[in-house]
């Protein structure tokens, strides 16, 4: 299972400040596992684990092995904000740094996460040579950024392989019921899976949005779901000891105190991308109102030597989250040589990753030694079952974190203002008056 110290960053804080948010997650542990808090009606990822079909898990692997019965090498995976994020941060950590999992599975590529021509020009002009497939993922269909590349990647699919061989080739992730997109699939005959309606999409990496990518592209989307309920089961438990409550208390706590900025921070690369699906996680649940601790992110050793600094010396309201792997998947030795002229024959002998595990221990007491609080949580090793645990203790963990706070950790209604401007400027119908407001209040002439 998981592990948190907390020791690295208690003593920046008095007991007693502790121990009185130790007493406010409880509350808000109340609040959220009773459902009689703000947003309740977006808390169904709480029991998924436990709860969720095994027909869906089935679905999925049926999709999987029909692709690859097709020959598909590349299937694209259209979404944005939690519809790409998790299984982003998934495929990252699961698959080989460099080449794919094996010729039995195809190349995980992802679009409709930005508006730029040149990323989807260079993207069609690389599928026109492949045997793709699309997985779309969107609630509503209507999401401009995964709406406009959708609508380009579909004509090339039906260009490529013809309007029969497209309707096998594109899969929707959407509403159950209602949505542009979902109205499309019935019309246009595309197989469905369901984003359930009390599940918001940066909670979803446990439904079909997350586990219908994390499948197609070979892995074992079972083991994760296990390890999901094994960590439903432990933050179950109303006690001190459970650490979702501590870990929501100390970061309160230190917020308390001024620590305004949250960094999270692994030191193995295949977590790069576990740190942007846990940005949007806290920073959309939290940034409301005025208040929240501001989320953000590093990838040790390779930051220290750009960030290193402004963390050592810097303006002390920052703390740290350390998210750190026990056990590497692979060994690699140093080796020694004869002529030593780089000076690193010291620690010849040794594995590469003890090498990087001090640098993680000298990391954490420069920084603690230096004024930044420390938390830590230690994971046994990358793969589907730890990542499973990893995605429930933090999604469990913000629910109370937001109550804590004060706010509704299950909205976003700040998301909206850019899109409204977005619309207005491209001449949206609906959006007049919002047009001229913008004209009158901004000239873009200048």
């Amino acid at each position: 299972m998981i592990s948190l110290n907390l020791k690295p960053a208690e003593k920046f804080i008095p007991k007693t400040l502790y121990d009185k948010y130790l007493q406010k997650a409880l509350n808000s542990f109340d609040v959220l596992t009773d459902g009689t808090g703000m947003g309740n009606d977006f808390i169904g990822w709480i029991t998924l684990p436990s709860t969720i079909s095994e027909s869906v898990t089935d679905r999925c692997l049926l999709l999987r092995d029909k692709w690859k019965s097709m020959g598909v090498d590349t299937v694209v995976v259209i979404g944005i904000g939690g519809s790409y994020l998790g299984a982003k941060c998934a495929l990252w950590a699961l698959q080989p740094s460099f080449g794919r999992v094996g010729d039995d599975f195809p190349e995980m590529l992802f679009a409709g996460n930005n508006i730029s021509e040149d990323y989807l020009y260079e993207l069609s002009k690389y599928l026109k040579d492949k045997n793709f497939a699309l997985i779309v993922i969107s609630k509503s269909g209507t999401t401009t950024e995964p709406a406009v590349a959708f609508r380009i990647l579909k004509k090339l699919v039906k260009e490529k392989f013809g309007d029969k061989s497209a309707k096998e080739r594109i899969v929707a992730v959407t509403d159950s019921v209602n949505g542009a997109l979902k109205k499309e699939a019935d019309r246009e005959e595309y197989e469905t899976f369901v984003i359930p309606d009390d599940i918001g999409g940066r909670y979803s990496i446990l439904t079909p949005v997350g586990l219908l990518p994390i499948a197609v592209a070979g892995f074992d989307i079972k083991l994760m779901l296990k390890g999901a309920r094994d960590m439903q089961e432990q933050c179950a438990v109303r006690n001190e000891k459970n650490i979702a409550v501590q870990y929501a208390a100390i970061r309160n706590a230190l917020y308390d105190t001024g620590k305004k900025i949250e960094i999270l921070v692994n030191f193995n690369p295949k977590l790069n991308y576990f740190g942007e699906w846990w940005k949007q996680l806290y920073g959309e649940s939290e940034g409301k109102d005025k208040k929240g601790i501001f989320p953000a992110s590093a990838n040790f050793t390779t930051d220290l030597h750009s960030m290193g600094q402004y963390i050592q010396d810097g303006e002390r309201i920052i703390f740290e989250t350390y998210v750190l792997v026990k056990e590497a998947c692979n060994k690699l030795v140093i080796n020694k040589e004869d002529d030593d002229s780089d000076g690193l024959n010291y620690i010849s002998g040794k594995r590469v990753d003890e090498v990087n595990k001090m640098a993680q221990t000298g990391t954490m007491i420069a920084h603690t030694d230096g004024g930044v609080p420390n938390i830590v949580f230690e994971m046994e090793k990358v793969n589907e079952y730890n990542l499973g645990q990893l995605f429930y203790l933090f999604e469990f963990a913000c629910g109370i974190s937001g109550y804590i706070l004060g706010v509704n950790p299950f909205d976003q209604p700040g998301v909206e203002a850019y899109k409204k401007n977005m619309f207005a400027l491209l001449g949206k119908p609906g959006y007049e008056e919002n047009t001229k407001r913008i004209k009158n209040l901004y000239d873009f002439n200048r």
